[in-house]
């Protein structure tokens, strides 16, 4: 048996193309990319991108339109495909594309951070950003492991 899986996590380079096939289902078209960081054998950091071709059926395109655009953080699974055709000059084309089976979406840009539970009406801005962050308490008896049911 062979396997063919990709998985990918990065950012959409472009806003995705909503398409309709004859039959009536919807396909989207997006790109991705990814990197890679390393330190060469001089110790130098290097870094180096790949883009990827991304398509994905039905309901989960339509959704991919409708809630991701370019820059978005996304996950998705999938499965490697070479489809080749003649172009209008005759010559041969080839596309390698990932047909996505699942795809997560990542946080949204603006997501809660430590600036948010800043006080919005408060006219004094001298306040700490971390007294704002309600803190964990501890218990303060000592716990004995003898307790624990595991």
């Amino acid at each position: 048996m062979y396997i063919n899986k990709a998985l990918i996590y990065g950012n959409l380079t472009r806003d995705p193309e909503l398409k309709s096939l004859p039959s009536g289902s919807q396909v989207c078209e997006f790109g991705v990319a990814t990197n890679r960081v390393w330190k060469d054998k001089n110790g130098v950091k290097q870094e180096s991108a790949d883009f990827h071709n991304i398509v994905v059926f039905g309901r989960q395109a339509e959704l991919v339109k409708q809630y991701l655009n370019k820059g978005a953080g996304v996950f998705l699974e999938g499965r490697i495909q070479t489809r080749s055709w003649e172009a209008g000059d005759g010559t041969k084309r080839y596309r390698t594309e990932i047909v996505a089976d699942r795809i997560q979406f990542g946080p949204k840009s603006g997501a809660t951070s430590a600036s948010s539970y800043e006080q919005k009406d408060s006219g004094d801005k001298s306040k700490n950003k971390e007294a704002e962050v309600p803190a964990i308490e501890y218990p303060e008896e000592e716990i004995n492991s003898e307790d624990i049911p595991f």
